[in-house]
């Protein structure tokens, strides 16, 4: 569903699907990128890299979320908005939502990249499953081990909330 756009977001929405075609063309990654910008101004972009440097999240959104906070010296970006090429992959939703940005604007929807050979319903699909059902087996191991690190983390007064 489409709405009407204000003159900079349609800017930079075009210019995140202009990267989007040159990525494709260059077969440096998938055809995707992605734009994090605040007030209007280009923070940081990004486009899909998971070919070209065997990382298979190095997403455009990931890439570009990565970008974005390493320049801003934080991990959450509040005051920013993010245009995609694509509506984002659940991977791409959950890092999304960590960083909190104001605002996601895409282009193409997860149906138009399933398409073209991109399809997440297996992983929405498998999200939805009883864990032992899943597709890749999930063992938890070691519990009880394990929540040693939480009672340090709810313990340390420094602790830094996210």
């Amino acid at each position: 569903m489409s709405s009407p756009l204000a003159p900079a977001e349609e800017r930079l929405m075009r210019m995140t699907i202009d990267l989007a075609v040159e990525n494709a063309r260059s077969g440096q990654g998938g055809p995707f990128a992605a734009m994090i910008a605040r007030a209007s101004e280009v923070i940081a972009t990004g486009v899909n890299l998971v070919t070209s440097t065997n990382d298979p999240t190095a997403h455009a959104e990931m890439v570009a979320i990565r970008k974005a906070c390493a320049t801003l010296g934080t991990f959450q970006l509040a005051a920013c908005d993010l245009y995609t090429s694509c509506e984002p992959c659940p991977m791409c939703m959950g890092a999304i939502y960590w960083a909190r940005p104001a605002r996601v604007f895409y282009a193409g929807t997860a149906s138009d990249a399933g398409a073209a050979g991109f399809d997440d319903l297996l992983i929405l699909r498998e999200l939805r499953l009883p864990l032992e059902a899943r597709h890749i087996p999930m063992t938890q191991l070691l519990r009880e081990e394990s929540l040693a690190a939480f009672r340090i983390w709810e313990q340390k007064s420094d602790r830094v909330r996210y």
